[in-house]
């Protein structure tokens, strides 16, 4: 048994199919299929189900699948400390979080830490919460940011959570024209008759607003449905119409005024990573970094609630 073999069993599970693997693993599939026969030989067990388009795992698979999922994950782990064994000078890290957080609290966590350790090799991962702690599960990631509470566990892996923020959504409108007042408190039935931009429903906080306007029997007026959240401040920034968003996402954007709900809605930002895997010294840095970035965050916004466990040690 050896790493490859594990690595390669892992993403043919992952994909279902053995020509996509092959590809993000940049090896002939010939050559991906030995390994996995050579690695089902040595173990005794047949691990793949092999079906014409799709692969699927046999029940040995499915126990070896979140062993190989912490090996790799801790061998990682491994060659990072290696790097990091003459400080923070060399490294890697490797972060996720939602597009609506990339562009506050990661951007400005990244870039504080980029001039502190510039040796660093920094990797960011953008998408939804579910995805993210996919990638955490296989050791994709090393740390992620993630906003989701009803996320499903994987199974033989388990995450730690460090709530860091309470976080509310607010009306964002043109400063410019704004189509509700700026600075004022907004009821959803005045909201219901404002020309609204929504996001796809693809983001949570999508579905948080559908769930708002569904419990007061209102429903909202909408003018255009599936940007991406770029999109969607770039259509309020030229008087469109308004959108509910995480407060976050109006950090330096002056073009943009807010209003907040007068029934809050809120979500919760979280920083999350394997239980079973020790992170190295540069990924404990950026998560201490992150940590004190939330609390900064926090003090200048008043839609924005710290939630560290008293037990946690604020980084300075």
């Amino acid at each position: 048994m050896n790493l490859e073999q594990l690595r390669g069993f892992v993403e043919v599970a992952r994909l279902g199919h053995f020509t996509r693997a092959s590809e993000v693993l940049h090896v002939a599939q010939p050559s991906l299929s030995r390994q996995i026969s050579t690695l089902e030989h040595e173990l005794g067990a047949l691990l793949l189900h092999r079906a014409r388009g799709h692969i699927s795992l046999t029940p040995a698979g499915e126990v070896l699948l979140p062993r190989a999922q912490r090996i790799l994950a801790e061998v990682g782990a491994i060659r990072a400390e290696m790097d990091e064994l003459a400080g923070l000078g060399r490294g890697r890290v490797r972060l996720g979080a939602p597009p609506t957080l990339c562009v506050s609290l990661v951007a400005e966590a990244i870039s504080t830490f980029h001039d502190a350790h510039p040796g660093v090799d920094l990797h960011l991962a953008e998408g939804g919460s579910r995805a993210l702690v996919e990638q955490l599960a296989i050791g994709e990631l090393d740390i992620a940011l993630i906003t989701a509470s009803d996320l499903r566990p994987v199974p033989g892996v388990t995450l730690s959570r460090l709530p860091l923020l309470s976080e509310e959504l607010v009306v964002v409108t043109s400063s410019a024209d704004p189509l509700v007042p700026a600075g004022a408190t907004v009821d959803l039935a005045t909201l219901s008759r404002v020309p609204l931009i929504a996001l796809d429903r693809s983001y949570d906080l999508r579905a948080t607003t559908d769930a708002a306007f569904r419990a007061a029997g209102l429903a909202p007026t909408s003018v255009l449905e599936g940007p991406e959240m770029d999109a969607v401040l770039r259509f309020v920034e030229r008087g469109l119409g308004v959108a509910v968003v995480p407060a976050m996402v109006l950090t330096d954007r002056p073009a943009l005024s807010s209003a907040r709900l007068s029934m809050p809605l809120t979500r919760t930002v979280s920083l999350a990573h394997r239980s079973d895997v020790t992170p190295g010294v540069a990924v404990a840095a950026m998560r201490d970094l992150i940590v004190a970035t939330a609390v900064r965050f926090a003090e200048r916004d008043p839609a924005l609630s710290s939630i560290l466990p008293e037990t946690e040690e604020t980084p300075s």
